[in-house]
């Protein structure tokens, strides 16, 4: 036993080795991989936000369809002098105080 540990003992331990900056960098493949990562992460953000605004105009044609058929449009003519004003400029006073100033 004690063989062992004075083997043990006798080994030298590696000296701590300064390693260069090239072996421990990505390089240009670590960069044309995170650059197609990016670019791809970009084209799927502009894929999905056409797909949603595309999902949301066809519910809401969806539904002026619906009430078309039902004779509840809501899109009539403006009777009211502030129903013709907020119809102008394209905004509808919904109870939003931010704007008022």
């Amino acid at each position: 036993m004690s063989s062992i540990a004075a083997a043990l003992a006798a080994t030298p331990s590696p000296s701590p080795s300064v390693v260069p900056d090239v072996n421990v960098t990505p390089g240009v493949v670590g960069f044309i991989a995170i650059a197609l990562v990016a670019v791809a992460t970009i084209v799927l953000v502009v894929d999905m936000t056409r797909r949603i605004r595309r999902t949301r105009y066809r519910s809401e044609i969806r539904e002026r369809l619906e009430a078309e058929a039902n004779g509840t449009a809501v899109d009539g003519p403006a009777t009211d002098e502030s129903e013709r004003r907020a119809g102008e400029d394209g905004r509808a006073d919904v109870g939003d105080d931010t704007e008022r100033g």
